[in-house]
């Protein structure tokens, strides 16, 4: 599907990435559809281990079903593994406290396997402790990074406006941030951050932060992989997600010169069915769309799921994805795929560092995609907003 190849020096869209650069200078394009193939799939399955610890009626088993529903219940001496529902890549796991062991925080981390994390969040519903402490730097020791969350905070303010109804939300959270602060750099820690945090109201306080803070700070693959698989917190993350899913568009462009193609009516070219089901379901997954995801922002929300779904106007967001579905959605839009691929027809797309002029099918397919993802990433938005409205307050 996609055409010559020419090498270039200037490439706005290149990455090193796992694609046969001989294969792409020499037109092998069914070698390189299969690089690109076996590189998506190995985007899938990035590894990511996340850690969660605290001591017990902390609040880590309420967070890590708020980041990812997963049925987890308070553990108590080992560590406990629970797998993302829509990336099993993904593992959270959540560690008994330091002070619910016989073992000190050197040997601690020694008995739940340190070494499997790639950070650690650090929990408390209160202050935090002289455990905490100790742990937070054998994880720096062992070059490991750490973050301290305040959970339980929607309790906390609630609790207070109780007594006073009057009292000022914002300053009882700058309250809150300086003791925790205090009590750290008491604890040896000079700027101790905490990050506020409301396990059952991710999108309200400081998840949002510590998500940020986290896009900073992790390597690029597992970055997209965390970020894929967050709830929709925030229209900016939505926006996040939209756009680390278009930039595997040219791979999956690229891809598709492998498949098998089915004509749709509209069109003088051929799709390849199998692959553009398979980004629409992944846009579906990340975005929140997936039947599982939005029965939990039900329950979360209080909203009737119905409601929700009524907020969904792509065919792709409401039936069950498959070939009919598919070909219905792409034939109501042809006559918008096709103009826009008009205006990308000279376009060519950059990979590996060599530019490949661009055939009317792969342009086709390449605007197709990205018709896909606009779609659903607007009924993500709308239905967040949908959430949001009635989703604000303690």
């Amino acid at each position: 599907m996609v055409g010559t190849a020419t090498v270039s020096n200037s490439s706005p869209l290149s990455m090193s990435l796992p694609v046969s650069e001989t294969a792409l200078q020499n037109s092998d394009l069914s070698l390189a559809a299969q690089k690109a193939l076996e590189y998506l799939d190995r985007l899938k399955n990035v590894p990511l281990n996340i850690a969660i610890t605290g001591e017990s009626g902390s609040g880590k088993s309420t967070l890590v079903n708020g980041a990812a529903p997963t049925g987890a219940v308070e553990t108590t001496m080992e560590p406990t593994e629970y797998i993302h529902p829509q990336y099993p890549n993904v593992k959270i796991w959540d560690l008994p406290g330091v002070g619910t062991t016989k073992f000190t925080a050197d040997k601690y981390l020694e008995h739940v396997g340190f070494e499997k994390y790639d950070f650690f969040i650090i929990v408390s519903c209160d202050r935090f402790r002289e455990n905490d402490a100790k742990l937070a730097k054998e994880i720096q020791k062992m070059k490991k990074k750490f973050y301290f969350v305040r959970s339980k905070i929607d309790n906390s303010i609630r609790d207070e406006k109780d007594g006073d109804p009057e009292l000022n939300e914002v300053n009882l959270l700058e309250l809150i941030r300086d003791n925790c602060s205090k009590e750290l750099q008491k604890l040896g820690f000079e700027s101790p951050k905490v990050f506020l945090v409301s396990s059952l109201k991710l999108h309200l306080y400081e998840f949002e932060d510590l998500w940020k803070t986290l896009d900073k700070e992790l390597p690029t693959h597992q970055r997209n992989v965390m970020l894929l698989a967050l709830p929709n917190i925030s229209a900016d993350v939505i926006e996040q997600k939209k756009q680390a899913l278009e930039d595997r568009i040219k791979w999956y462009t690229l891809a598709s010169a492998a498949g098998a193609v089915v004509p749709v009516t509209g069109f003088s070219d051929a799709f390849d069915m199998a692959l553009l089901l398979e980004f629409a379901t992944e846009c579906k997954r990340s975005l929140g769309l997936m039947p599982e995801s939005l029965q939990n922002l039900s329950n979360v929300s209080s909203i009737p799921l119905e409601d929700l779904k009524a907020e969904i106007k792509s065919s792709l967001g409401t039936d069950q994805l498959n070939t009919t579905v598919m070909i219905k959605v792409l034939s109501k839009a042809a006559n918008y795929i096709t103009s826009a691929a008009a205006e990308l027809e000279a376009s060519p797309i950059s990979v590996f560092g060599i530019v490949l002029a661009m055939t009317s099918s792969s342009v086709t397919t390449y605007t197709a995609l990205k018709y896909i993802l606009t779609s659903l990433t607007q009924d993500a938005q709308q239905i967040f907003m949908k959430a949001l409205k009635l989703c604000t307050s303690v």
